[in-house]
């Protein structure tokens, strides 16, 4: 049954002309599923770790210029939003004066090149869906991509496979839902497979940057890039102390076994080990999803493994259309990019602030960054002027992008002085509202914030 299975999606995969390393990465994982594997790291094959800081770092200026000379940026760039209710590239969204995600981004490299007269190249790993208007929006930047290499290179795609049989989904009223990306730890194999890992090495590049398009506090930092070429780590990756946000997430811990640092995620752990994923006490560091990784080290790596790292599964189970939750049930093999931390000896983390670790997941997060709680200088840098405030808007109303426009005509209301906003119900607002201290706002009715208001406690109507 499986093998027919695994012969069914190989096929499909190469009929669709995916490249033949992604084919045979995703049939590692296929045998993976056969035999049980569930990816879950115990709590008790595990131990705490801790980090060094970026603040008790000291780096010249000069080192930390030439390290950034010779890095590469990478964002990943693959997703829709779909949870928003988005269709396009999430990086599109308007988050400051009329500019994009992408359009910071671009800016934030283009100023960094200048102050450090480095390439600085900027990659983006986009999908089949995002591709197509990423570069349409970025087409205005005529000075962004570096002579010899591409503005983007695509994310591999591997089939969703029926949980009852692991055979490829077919799903005619549809085609498109029965394909579904790898997860980010796919990076590796596209950066090899699109020959993009041997033309930076053969420009003279060192070391790559890795972090999400929609996190903007995800700067290519000078003295970071020096950190890590004074290190000789081979690999690292961003951490930020953990808070009650991030109670349900994953964190970093060491492997008993070996010493080495794994990322533990939260489909990897157990029922029984939720209580101790959840102990900010113990496990006191979490992933920013900012990472940096030696390309020489990453080439030898993906060389002696035959193109295949071996990161952890994720076993991903979701509906084959995930806005209906009458159709089949389907897994996605998926990994993620920080677990390559495992894979490399001597690998390090690093705490760096929250200022680095600004991910917008929810409208919810978009809120804070359109409102004044950040400024954003002429380095395109956010820059916080206060602790961001705990968001918490009524997802009847707010959740999908339209309505959440539809309900802030004016923008964001002035968030500076709040230490959390909370709205059950349907409220509309005005233009210069102002939030202080803790407000929570309910309705059973639509209502309307006036111009000019100040919130300052709780409000019911």
């Amino acid at each position: 049954m499986s093998a027919a299975g695994l012969e069914r999606a190989r096929a499909k995969m190469t009929a669709a002309g995916i490249d033949p390393v992604a084919v045979e990465t995703f049939a590692h994982y296929y045998r993976l599923l056969e035999h049980g594997e569930t990816g879950m790291i115990a709590e008790d094959s595990i131990e705490p770790i801790d980090s060094e800081s970026l603040a008790d770092v000291e780096v010249a200026d000069e080192p930390a210029s030439k390290a950034l000379r010779t890095t590469a940026v990478i964002k990943l760039n693959g997703g829709l939003g779909t949870s928003m209710g988005m269709e396009r590239a999430k990086s599109l969204l308007c988050v400051r004066r009329g500019m994009s995600f992408l359009d910071v981004i671009a800016r934030q490299v283009l100023h960094l090149r200048e102050v450090h007269d480095a390439p600085l190249p900027l990659l983006l790993m986009n999908s089949f869906r995002t591709s197509a208007d990423t570069m349409d929006a970025l087409a205005r930047y005529a000075d962004l991509a570096v002579d010899g290499l591409p503005l983007e290179f695509l994310q591999n795609r591997e089939p969703k496979l029926l949980v009852d049989g692991l055979t490829p989904v077919s799903w005619p009223r549809d085609p498109d839902l029965e394909w579904c990306p790898p997860g980010h730890g796919d990076l590796y194999t596209a950066l090899s497979g699109t020959g993009l890992l041997q033309a930076l090495l053969d420009r003279g590049f060192e070391r790559a940057f890795v972090s999400n398009s929609d996190n903007l506090g995800a700067v290519p930092d000078a003295r970071i890039a020096g950190w890590f070429a004074e290190s000789g780590a081979p690999f690292a990756i961003e951490a930020v102390r953990r808070t009650a946000s991030d109670r349900k997430g994953g964190h970093f811990a060491r492997r008993k076994s070996d010493g080495r640092i794994v990322l533990r995620e939260t489909a990897q752990t157990s029922q029984e080990d939720r209580a101790a994923l959840a102990d900010l006490d113990r496990h006191r560091f979490c992933s920013t999803n900012n990472l940096w990784f030696d390309l020489r080290a990453m080439a030898e790596a993906l060389e002696s493994r035959r193109g295949i790292l071996g990161l952890p599964l994720i076993r991903n189970v979701k509906h084959v259309d995930p806005s209906d939750s009458s159709t089949p049930e389907v897994i996605q093999v998926e990994t993620a990019m920080g677990a390559a931390i495992e894979v490399f000896d001597g690998a390090r983390t690093i705490e760096v602030g929250r200022d680095r670790f600004v991910p917008v997941k929810t409208t919810n997060d978009l809120l804070v960054l359109r409102s004044d709680v950040y400024d954003l200088g002429s380095d395109f840098v956010l820059d916080p002027a206060s602790a961001p405030p705990y968001v918490d808007l009524d997802p009847a109303y707010y959740r999908l992008v339209p309505e959440f426009e539809r309900r802030f005509p004016e923008g964001a209301p002035s968030l500076r002085e709040a230490t959390a906003l909370k709205v059950a119900g349907d409220w509309t607002f005005g233009a210069k509202v102002r939030v202080v201290g803790d407000v929570t706002l309910h309705t059973g009715a639509a209502e309307r914030v006036e111009t000019g208001s100040v919130l300052e406690h709780e409000q019911q109507h």
